[in-house]
């Protein structure tokens, strides 16, 4: 009898002490259900049906997540769970990175002075001289100072190019060598008349480019450079264009344009003491969002490598000499101390999306919208994004056109209802950003697309198809 009433007890204990256990989960715990918990999709049954009667995206890998934007409501999923190459949707992260580490301005440069030396460094800032984002902060400052002598010190820096990039886009606009202290984008610019031989800029490059000798064999080539050298070939066209290819930094390079752009000497000497790194200024450069709008709206792979170079100069200082300006380094910080909304970890490799060792899951972008909706005034945040049937690379799509007044019906400006961020490499094309409903709504949306075999402008046209679907039934 005493046994049986001691068995009794102990369930009687048991039983009340689940609720309490239900109600005080370990915080491990309750950070997975949490994240569970706001990524769990409720489906939209007509949305489901119009995908899957898509024979567009029949052959290859589509992951979709929408949320609304204020509320942070999960909308709709499929496969948000699994992991896609995203592209250039990983500027999203870096810009997201840029906003808790850079304030409000970009670090031009940092500078000590000392006697008659003024010792200066990068930072990482791409605008100076830029094409597109041009400073001349850290020109003006250099030109104007009292010191006899500007020593321009090295900085460790990470590789020029990040892990698995394609060697032979050495040529190619979007894929510039990374620096510590680039100077016009690391670029040389070309504009042709029909027949003619370009126009070169910086002048300074002009005596290493010649005529091509041979036709290209592909005919929207206009200039060649050698692998490992800077010399370019030019192909005559009866057509004017305008190109825009790198060249292969060295720091004896940076200080002949940069001494014949400020018109006085400029000496290096190599890497200074980490006290005197230590002692060093930082130079306030252009606005953050001048960068971060180009970068979005564009998708500038060269601005935001230089972005995470930048992040990097506003971390402290190791003990490790060549741990300076490191990509590497904070996307380890990003990761550890900026994420930790992410429903699922981050395999990141580089701050454009060049890389295709990225690797991320749809919900995990949708929780990176959600996040920035909430910490960027939402005016602030569609204005850095591409809009539809505006600058950049949706301004062809996701907009009403124009409508001119006619008789009964008033006159209608063009209207965007898509701002967004798109990612593509070949058989890749990602799009992530904030849908306008014609009921008011703004819902966070992201549509990411792997491995389809084919061109991908019908893919394109029926993402705005299902998109347009999305904004008239929300």
């Amino acid at each position: 009898m005493f046994r049986r009433l001691l068995v009794f007890a102990l369930l009687a204990f048991s039983a009340a002490q689940l609720p309490a256990c239900a109600q005080n989960p370990p915080p491990a715990a309750t950070a997975t259900a949490a994240a569970a918990a706001a990524t769990a999709a409720r489906p939209l049954a007509w949305l489901d049906t119009l995908l899957t009667a898509s024979k567009v995206m029949q052959q290859h890998q589509v992951g979709i997540c929408l949320a609304d934007a204020a509320t942070g409501e999960i909308l709709f999923g499929q496969n948000e769970a699994k992991y896609f190459t995203p592209a250039s949707t990983m500027k999203l992260l870096s810009f997201y990175t840029g906003l808790h580490l850079l304030g409000d301005s970009l670090p031009s440069l940092r500078y000590l002075s000392r006697n008659d030396t003024l010792f200066f460094q990068g930072t990482g800032d791409p605008t100076l001289l830029h094409g597109d984002v041009p400073s001349r902060r850290a020109v003006e400052f250099l030109r104007t100072r009292p010191e006899k002598i500007l020593a321009y010190c090295d900085r460790p820096t990470s590789a020029p190019y990040g892990p698995s990039w394609t060697w032979d886009d050495y040529n190619y606009y979007f894929q510039p060598e990374r620096g510590a202290f680039p100077i016009y984008g690391h670029t040389v610019r070309f504009y042709a008349a029909a027949g003619q031989a370009p126009r070169v800029l910086p002048r300074q490059f002009r005596p290493l480019v010649s005529a091509a000798a041979t036709r290209p064999t592909d005919p929207d080539d206009h200039v060649r450079r050698e692998l490992e050298d800077n010399r370019f070939a030019y192909y005559r066209s009866p057509k004017k264009w305008i190109d825009e290819t790198p060249f292969r930094p060295s720091r004896s390079l940076l200080l002949r344009l940069l001494g014949d752009t400020l018109r006085r000497a400029v000496v290096g000497v190599g890497r200074v003491s980490r006290a005197t790194e230590a002692a060093m200024r930082t130079l306030p450069g252009l606005p953050a969002d001048s960068l971060y709008r180009r970068m979005l709206r564009v998708s500038d792979n060269f601005l935001a490598e230089q972005l995470l170079l930048m992040c990097a100069s506003r971390l402290p200082p190791l003990a490790a000499p060549d741990d300076s300006l490191s990509t590497e380094r904070v996307i380890r910080f990003a990761r550890r101390n900026y994420l930790g909304f992410a429903p699922d970890p981050v395999r990141w490799a580089d701050g454009s999306g060049l890389s295709r060792l990225n690797l991320v899951t749809p919900r995990t972008l949708l929780a990176v919208l959600l996040k920035l909706h909430q910490e960027v005034p939402e005016k602030r945040l569609l204005s850095l994004l591409a809009p539809g049937g505006g600058q950049g690379t949706l301004r062809k799509r996701y907009f009403d056109p124009a409508r001119s007044a006619a008789k009964g019906v008033p006159a209608m400006p063009k209207q965007t209802w898509l701002w967004g961020k798109t990612g593509t490499l070949s058989n890749n094309h990602n799009l992530c950003g904030y849908l306008r409903t014609k009921s008011g709504r703004l819902v966070a949306v992201v549509f990411m697309n792997n491995n389809f075999p084919t061109d991908d402008y019908p893919l394109r046209n029926e993402m705005e198809r299902l998109l347009g679907q999305v904004r008239e039934r929300l």
